[in-house]
């Protein structure tokens, strides 16, 4: 993750996104790059659009939590309407149960 926050810190600052620059921020953070990761990640990198993909990153959380928070307050309005419901069934219940017995 260290590899990626480099690049994305490079990026921000408007800096080149190298071996040497990536190298060098994850020095300054006391992380000892791995030259072949580094390599991999500069690689990967050069047919990325990093803002899009920023954007991206950041926009899908929010969606995926939008249906989930909608989702516990529509389980919250179900429960009490269930509760209803049943409460109902039961009142109707005891009133067949009462005329069940006038026939034995």
């Amino acid at each position: 993750m260290e590899y990626v926050y480099a690049a994305m810190l490079l990026h921000s600052a408007g800096k080149g996104i190298d071996d040497k620059a990536i190298s060098s921020v994850l020095k300054a953070a006391g992380v000892e790059a791995d030259g072949s990761r580094v390599k991999a990640l500069v690689a990967s990198l050069g047919s990325v659009d990093i803002d899009e993909a920023m954007a991206t990153a950041v926009a899908a959380p929010v969606a995926s939590a939008a249906p989930s928070a909608a989702s516990s307050g529509a389980t919250s309005e179900v429960a009490p309407a269930q509760e209803e419901a049943a409460e109902e069934a039961e009142e109707e219940a005891g009133g067949f149960e009462g005329l069940g017995s006038l026939f034995g």
